[in-house]
């Protein structure tokens, strides 16, 4: 259900607006722990830590990547996978259209043998 452009929207912004966030409400829960002395905070920093955003998206080495394979075996005019399968993000509109494109040149008349009246 959930794939309309508002509600992927709205998703996008929700996340964004956690990453935001986050930094308060880790302050906000870590002076509510310390006014409550029963809580040990090694505990806790176990649990809640904060990473950067930009360390986060550096780089690592580049060896260490790995590239999926998931669109590898796709053709690029087509849009065809090897089982003859569209990608699922596109419309049937779209389907139609590349299919009739494909078909194109391919119905020629039939000359029918043998008669010839």
């Amino acid at each position: 259900m959930a794939k309309s452009l508002r509600s992927k929207w709205k998703r996008k912004m929700r996340a964004e607006k956690r990453k935001k966030n986050a930094p308060k409400e880790l302050a906000r829960l870590q002076r509510i722990l310390k006014s409550n002395t029963d809580v040990i905070m090694d505990e806790i920093k176990e649990i809640a830590t904060v990473v950067p955003a930009e360390k986060v998206t550096e780089k690592k080495d580049p060896n260490d990547e790995t590239k999926m394979d998931m669109d590898t075996k796709r053709n690029q005019k087509s849009l065809l996978d090897e089982h003859g399968q569209y990608p699922i993000w596109m419309n049937p509109r779209q389907r139609k259209k590349l299919k009739a494109k494909r078909g194109k040149g391919k119905n020629k008349p039939k000359v029918l043998k043998g008669l010839a009246w």
